[in-house]
Order: structure tokens, then C-alpha cells, then sequence
């Protein structure tokens, strides 16, 4: 399911961009880049490694699950979790057409999208890779699991304060303090800025 989805939110969302505009999306480390920047990506991506691994070691007996939780009931609740958030995940992130990213330039201009998953929250794409994220640790619930989840989400609460609210507030100025004032940042009402 892992290598489905990423896939799909990777090689599928890039190849669609890629004949829409002719642009990748994929921008990464924008020119001048700090340590936030850097920060939220490796956090992120050794998030990423360290889930996708938990499975791995538990199936080559490196690694225990926790037994309190490995219950069929979660078992069945981290497949939804985690096949509904992939699928949401690409789901929003073609409801940002055109302005989809991965990464921040300030050289380029892309449109503020608003409407579709963005009019409930400012950051559907990560809220639904957190969900799917602890759909995978509840399908495999090992300790290692748990912290990647964890590991991931302050990545991306790293990356969305210090990197991408910056640079939407560059870019769209009062369009963009205007939409985080009534749109909540990962869930419907909250993390809204005054």
C-alpha cells in the first residue's frame, strides 16, 4: 500500500504536472535556504524512512509490536486510515492544479488556492499525510512507527510556519492574511491567524 500511494502522490502527481504545464513541480531547497528549510526536510524524510522501515524490521522479526494495540479493530482502522489519507492526499493535491509545489521559489509566482480542500483547510495535503502516516503505524503499531509519525508532523508544522507562511505572505500579501484569518492551518477552524 506504502509503494501505491507513493507512487501515485509522487510519480503520477509529478507526471500529471508535468503535461499540464510542462513544469515538474518540484522546486526542493529554494536559493538561500535555512535552517528551517533543512530542518523540516530531513525531519520529513527520515520521518518517511523510519515508518516505511518499522514494517520491514517487524516482518524480519528486528522489531516487536506493541501488543496492548495490535488488535485486528486497529489493524482494520490504521488500512482505512492510511488508504483514505493517500487518497486525499492526491485528491488535494490536484485541487491545487497548476499551483501545485513541492517546495517554495521566490522567483516564482504561483495562484493562492482557496476553493475545493483549501476552503476547509489551509494544508490538506499534510494533514492527510499525517492520517495516513498513523493509519500505517496502527496497521504495523511498533514504537518506531508511532515516532515516524510524530517525526513527520513536526517536520511539516516546521515547514508550513517558518517556510510556506512566509512565503505565501511575500507573494499574496493581504489575499493570503486575509484566507488565514477564517481558514484553520491542518484542521476546519483551527491555527487561523488573526
Amino acid at each position: 500500500m506504502l509503494v501505491a500511494i507513493g507512487l501515485l502522490t509522487f510519480v503520477v502527481r509529478i507526471a500529471i504536472q508535468l503535461r499540464r504545464t510542462g513544469n515538474t513541480g518540484l522546486i526542493g531547497l529554494r536559493e538561500g535556504a535555512g535552517i528551517a528549510d533543512w530542518g523540516s526536510g530531513l525531519l520529513f524524510v527520515s520521518g518517511m524512512a523510519l515508518g516505511a522501515a518499522s514494517p520491514v524490521l517487524v516482518l524480519r522479526d528486528h522489531l516487536g509490536t506493541i501488543d496492548a494495540i495490535d488488535v485486528d479493530a486497529l489493524h482494520v482502522i490504521g488500512i482505512v486510515l492510511a488508504a483514505s489519507g493517500g487518497l486525499a492526499v492526491f485528491a488535494a493535491q490536484l485541487g491545487m492544479g497548476e499551483s501545485w509545489r513541492i517546495g517554495v521559489s521566490d522567483q516564482e509566482r504561483t495562484d493562492l488556492v482557496t476553493s475545493g480542500w483549501f476552503a476547509f483547510c489551509r494544508n490538506p495535503i499534510y494533514t492527510s499525510m499525517m492520517v495516513g502516516w498513523l493509519g500505517l503505524a496502527l496497521m504495523v503499531p511498533t514504537w518506531l512507527g508511532f515516532a515516524a509519525a510524530g517525526v513527520i508532523a513536526v517536520g511539516l508544522e516546521i515547514q508550513v510556519r517558518y517556510v510556506e507562511e512566509p512565503h505565501l505572505m511575500r507573494t499574496h500579501g493581504y489575499e493570503y492574511r486575509a484566507y488565514t484569518s477564517r481558514v484553520g492551518r491542518f484542521l476546519p477552524g483551527v491555527g487561523r491567524l488573526g
